[in-house]
């Protein structure tokens, strides 16, 4: 029989604390992440191509006629292919980041305030309709930008060549994956991770303008280096954190990323015929 007084019984909690970090995000660790975010991109999208080059028998290990890279590329000039590609790499990179910033940050993932990673609810749900506001006007104003700083040139983005590539039917999947799962993961980086981790050393201006910044550099690559269309790209990063921190929610950021996804996506389409 236990004799032990009851104040003096150990209670095994439900959850235990101790193995739950409640420590903020750090400058190295939200590096890690977007780092980790396109290598997953680079690395994954090789071992997708591979599997759809042996799937579709472009592939073929025995043969020894071409190179397998040169095989590879044979089957990314297939219509369509490159957009397969892309959505399934999108796909898994996202499955594979989201629950390991959550297993990383349990105690911040549903914390509407910085530290917090804002997966929550915002504090009003106007600002869903506001996010709807910045996302169809944020593409209008930081393409007059970038417009006035190309000076005629024309302003082009590796989708755009995917577009080319793409049976219709394809791009209307492609234009949903675009405008969903770039967006989701992004913002939990980019204003989760990334915004907490520079707002637990700089005030919220600097914290805004430097990853704002950041933002744009990292997507300069798939701009193919054009510079005036870091403007553009900046000005979409400061409102979608602006958003983050006064709604309390990454929803809204979300929300927004995606609208501009889904016209920048529809635009360039339409440029190369969506019949």
């Amino acid at each position: 029989m236990n004799t032990l007084p009851a104040q003096h019984k150990r209670v095994t909690p439900l959850f235990d604390d101790r193995r739950t970090s409640i420590e903020p995000p750090g400058l190295w660790a939200a590096a890690g992440f977007i780092t980790l975010y396109f290598l997953l991109q680079a690395v994954v999208s090789g071992l997708i191509a591979m599997m759809m080059g042996l799937f579709t028998g472009y592939v073929q290990m025995d043969r020894g006629i071409k190179p397998v890279g040169a095989e590879i590329r044979t089957m990314l000039d297939q219509p369509g292919m490159p957009a397969i590609l892309l959505m399934l790499t999108l796909g898994v990179a996202t499955a594979i980041l989201l629950p390991t910033v959550r297993r990383k940050w349990p105690r911040l993932w549903s914390q509407a305030t910085t530290p917090g990673l804002g997966v929550v609810l915002p504090i009003n749900r106007a600002f869903f309709a506001l996010a709807v506001i910045v996302g169809l006007t944020t593409p209008l104003v930081g393409g007059l930008l970038t417009a006035l700083l190309a000076h005629g040139k024309t302003v082009t983005q590796d989708i755009q060549d995917l577009g080319l590539q793409t049976p219709l039917a394809l791009r209307i999947v492609l234009v949903v994956v675009v405008a969903s799962l770039g967006p989701l993961v992004e913002e939990l980086l980019f204003r989760g991770v990334l915004l907490s981790a520079l707002m637990q050393r700089w005030r919220a201006g600097w914290s805004i303008a430097i990853s704002a910044l950041l933002f744009a550099l990292v997507h300069l690559p798939s701009m193919q280096w054009q510079w005036y269309a870091l403007p553009d790209l900046a000005l979409l990063a400061a409102a979608l954190a602006w958003l983050r921190l006064r709604s309390g929610s990454l929803w809204p950021a979300v929300l927004a990323h995606g609208i501009n996804n889904l016209l920048a996506v529809v635009v360039w389409f339409a440029a190369v015929g969506m019949a």
